[in-house]
C-alpha cells in the first residue's frame, strides 16, 4: 500500500514491534545490563562500589550527560577479557533479534578500555567474534564503528586510531562521542581527516547538548555523513533545510533524550517536527541498559506519547534506517521489500 492512512490505529503497536529495522546509534558498552556487570565483576575479580544490582539500578537517576557518563565508565571497568566483550555484544544481539533488528552498526569506545590496560586486540577479538556469531546464529548483519572520546585530547584520539588500524578490516567507520559541552568538533578535525584517508565512514554526535553549530561543524570540519542525535538542528532553520536537501541522516534516541533532560517528556520531543521537515530521521536506543529501553521500547513509548505519529511515520522511520545504513543498495532493497510484506501482513491480521 502506498499510504497507510487507513491502517488501524489499534494495530500500530504490533506493527512497530514486527517491522524489520536497522539500529544505527547504539553504544555496545551502553547495553551492559547490571546483571551482566555483576557477573563479569565476579568472573574477573573486580570490586564494584555498588552493593548489588538493585543499588546500581538505583544510581541511574541522571541529571545530564556527564552524570550518566560517570556511571557508564564505572560499569565498563568489568570488561577485561575477550570473552567479556563477546558476552556483552551477544546479549545485545539476542535482544536485537527479538526487536526485529536486521542490521546494527555498533559504536564502541576503545579508549575506555585501553586506558585500563586492555589491549585493542582483546576488544576487537570479542566484538568481531560476536558479530560473526550474530549473523550465523541470529541472521543479524552488523558493523563496528570506532568512537573517539571527545573529552580526551586530539593526541589521545590519534593514538587510538594508530592502535586500531591493524584491525581496519573489522570496522567500517569512526564517530565522536562522550561529553559534548566544551568539546566542539573542530578539536578533532585533523584526526577525522586522517580517518577519511583510510576510507572510513564518518559519523559524529552533535546537537544533543551542544548547539546547532556543532552539527554544521561536524559536517564541514569532520566530513560527517550521519549526525548522531542532532535534535537541536531546529534552532537553525537554514541548517534544517540543508539536512533535508543533502539527506543527512539523524540518529535520534528518544528515551535517551528524556533520560538526559534534553526534553522533559517524550510528549515534548521534536521528532514530529523533524519528520515534517523532511529529514531522514531514524530511531535508536543509544545506551539502552541505562536509558530504560531497547529499540522497540523506544518505538512503542514514543508513538504512545506522540499520537500525531502514524503508521506512515513508522514505515518511514524503518525505511530511513535502511537508507541511512552503510550497506549495499541491493541489501537495502531486500529490507524494504520485507518491510512492505510485514506491513501488509499486520494490516490483514484480525
Amino acid at each position: 500500500m502506498d499510504t497507510l492512512a487507513d491502517f488501524p490505529r489499534q494495530k500500530l503497536p504490533a506493527l512497530l514491534q514486527a517491522m524489520p529495522k536497522a539500529e544505527l546509534h547504539v553504544h555496545i558498552e551502553g547495553t551492559l545490563e547490571p546483571e551482566l556487570i555483576f557477573a563479569l565483576a565476579r568472573r574477573n575479580g573486580v570490586t564494584l562500589r555498588y552493593a548489588d544490582v538493585q543499588a546500581l539500578r538505583a544510581a541511574y537517576a541522571f541529571t545530564d550527560l556527564q552524570s550518566f557518563l560517570d556511571i557508564y565508565y564505572a560499569g565498563a571497568s568489568v570488561l577485561l577479557q575477550e570473552q567479556d566483550f563477546f558476552d556483552m555484544a551477544m546479549a545485545y544481539f539476542r535482544r536485537a533479534a527479538v526487536d526485529r533488528i536486521v542490521h546494527a552498526e555498533l559504536f564502541f569506545d576503545p579508549q575506555t578500555h585501553t586506558a585500563r590496560g586492555v589491549p585493542m586486540q582483546t576488544i576487537m577479538g570479542g566484538l568481531v567474534r560476536a558479530c560473526t556469531a550474530a549473523r550465523s546464529e541470529l541472521g543479524i548483519s552488523s558493523a563496528l564503528i570506532l568512537c573517539f572520546l571527545r573529552h580526551l585530547s586530539e593526541a589521545d584520539a590519534f593514538d587510538a586510531l594508530e592502535q586500531a588500524l591493524p584491525y581496519r578490516q573489522h570496522f567500517i567507520g569512526v564517530g565522536l562521542d562522550s561529553s559534548e559541552r566544551g568539546h566542539p568538533p573542530d578539536k578533532f578535525a585533523r584526526v577525522f581527516a586522517q580517518c577519511r584517508e583510510h576510507g572510513l565512514h564518518i559519523v559524529a554526535h552533535a546537537g544533543e547538548e551542544g548547539p546547532a553549530q556543532y552539527i554544521r561543524d561536524a559536517l564541514d570540519l569532520l566530513g560527517a555523513q550521519r549526525i548522531d542525535h542532532g535534535v537541536r538542528c531546529v534552532e537553525d532553520p537554514e541548517l534544517v533545510r540543508r539536512l533535508a536537501r543533502e539527506r543527512i541522516p539523524l540518529t535520534v534516541c528518544p528515551l535517551s533524550n528524556v533520560k538526559l533532560k534534553v526534553f522533559d517528556t517524550l510528549a515534548e520531543h521534536n521528532l514530529p517536527a523533524l519528520l515534517d521537515a523532511g529529514l531522514c530521521v531514524t530511531l535508536n536506543s543509544d545506551d539502552p541498559a541505562y536509558f530504560g529501553g531497547y529499540l522497540n521500547q523506544n518505538f512503542l513509548e514514543t508513538f504512545a506519547a506522540l499520537p500525531q505519529l502514524t503508521a506512515d511515520h513508522a514505515a518511514q522511520l524503518a525505511r530511513n534506517s535502511f537508507d541511512a545504513s552503510f550497506v549495499a543498495e541491493a541489501t537495502k532493497g531486500r529490507w524494504r521489500d520485507e518491510l512492505a510484506r510485514v506491513i501488509a501482513q499486520v494490516a490483514k491480521e484480525p
